[in-house]
């Protein structure tokens, strides 16, 4: 399971009033979104079919019950089809649902929705160019121009035309007089660029064995291996898998992440010995650094989670 930022929402993030459609909950109806109104609403409305043809679970079972790394309200949010959602929420969406639920195939599901994903993405760029002169109103959805500022009568720019006209003519000047005043231009090396803030983050991409559910033998012994992916701009340095509870199944209290860069994919390996009676074993980890710190206190724990029969 991911490491993925998350925040409980209230009910009020499951879009529309009410809902009366067969297996549904009483008093809700989510309101889908068109998908004719534009590329992110089309995606958002693939996630609404699926959601459908997974018996319809609420955002808060598919974040807490179905084990989705993604808060309630950042699936809500992904259906509605105003914003487009992260990669990683519309593939926490797809993977409880398609994956978990409808036992698709991980790899497939995974390729069939990055090329929806990256549709709508590389659509929206489009629009947001061809609309670059467009404005937004106060819920935040692009909307045309303003025609009382296409309208401003000549005479109300002309101050700041007079201005941005010397502007430039000061700056001819100085062109031609610096090379008189035996002082150098300006160069690169004058005015160092300021350096960005460097963040430490990380998105889960895949369980690359054992996924949640697998039934194990008694007293047999398998490795769990989860791929996560290092998207901040940190490298990864001396940290840790570090075991967060205990559990009728054994493993070690700490597994070492070899050096990550930033961009980079690492596949993390646990070995576990499965217990010596039935039942179900979920074990938490969390980063650490070497003395045990926890790093990306944002982010949920990772997870084993299987039964032993």
């Amino acid at each position: 399971m991911p490491e993925l930022s998350g925040t409980s929402g209230s009910q009020g993030d499951e879009p529309g009033p009410q809902w009366t459609g067969r297996g549904a909950r009483p008093g809700r109806k989510p309101v889908r979104p068109e998908p004719a109104a534009g590329p992110v609403a089309a995606l958002a409305y693939r996630l609404w079919e699926l959601k459908a043809e997974a018996g319809d679970p609420s955002f808060a079972e598919m974040s807490t019950l179905m084990g989705a790394a993604a808060s309630k309200s950042s699936l809500a949010a992904a259906a509605r089809g105003l914003v487009l959602p992260t990669w990683e929420t519309t593939w926490e969406f797809v993977r409880v649902l398609a994956v978990d639920r409808l036992r698709q195939d991980a790899e497939e599901a995974r390729r069939e929705w990055r090329a929806h994903w990256e549709q709508a993405a590389s659509a929206a760029a489009r629009s947001e160019t061809a609309e670059g002169h467009a404005g937004h109103d106060e819920t935040g959805v692009r909307t045309a121009e303003h025609p009382e500022r296409r309208a401003r009568p000549f005479l109300a720019r002309r101050p700041a035309m007079i201005a941005a006209v010397a502007t430039a003519a000061g700056a001819a000047l100085f062109t031609w007089l610096a090379p008189l005043s035996g002082k150098d231009e300006p160069t690169a090396q004058d005015t160092p660029a300021q350096a960005a803030t460097p963040y430490d983050d990380s998105a889960f991409e895949q369980d690359v064995t054992h996924p949640d559910g697998t039934v194990v033998k008694r007293g047999t012994e398998f490795t769990k291996i989860w791929r996560i992916r290092n998207t901040g701009t940190v490298p990864w340095r001396g940290r840790y898998l570090t075991r967060l509870n205990d559990s009728p199944c054994r493993a070690p209290k700490r597994v070492e992440i070899r050096a990550v860069q930033p961009g980079e994919p690492v596949d993390i390996a646990v070995r576990v010995r499965a217990s010596d009676s039935p039942g179900r074993c979920k074990i938490y980890w969390k980063m650490t650094d070497e003395a045990g710190t926890q790093l990306l206190s944002a982010k949920k724990p990772i997870f084993l989670d299987v039964v032993v029969g």
